[in-house]
C-alpha cells in the first residue's frame, strides 16, 4: 500500500517537486503547467520562457543531467539543442 508521509505539507517553490512530466520543445505552445524546475538529460542549448516574462532566453551548454530552477511556461523547439527535458512541478 502507497502511503506519503508528506501529503499534508503545505507546497511551494522551494518544496521538492510532487509531479514530473516529459517536455516536448514547441514553438508556439506553452506547457500545460508551470514548472519549479527543468530536469536535462541530455545537455545542449535550451530556448526558454520563465513564467515572469514575455521573452524568449537562452540557456548555453547546459550540462547533462542538470536540473536548472527556473519556473518555466515555455520550451522552445527552435534553438533547443538539449533533450530528454523534464518539467517538475
Amino acid at each position: 500500500m502507497f502511503e506519503d508521509p508528506f501529503a499534508s505539507a503545505v507546497d511551494s517553490v522551494t518544496a521538492p517537486a510532487s509531479d514530473c512530466f516529459q517536455i516536448t520543445p514547441d514553438d508556439t505552445n506553452d506547457l500545460s503547467q508551470a514548472t519549479k524546475a527543468l530536469y536535462v538529460g541530455t545537455g545542449g542549448n535550451i530556448v526558454l520562457r520563465s513564467v515572469g516574462s514575455e521573452n524568449d532566453v537562452t540557456l548555453r551548454n547546459v550540462v547533462g543531467g542538470s536540473i536548472i530552477d527556473i519556473r518555466t511556461r515555455a520550451v522552445r523547439a527552435t534553438g533547443t539543442t538539449a533533450s530528454d527535458i523534464v518539467g517538475l512541478a
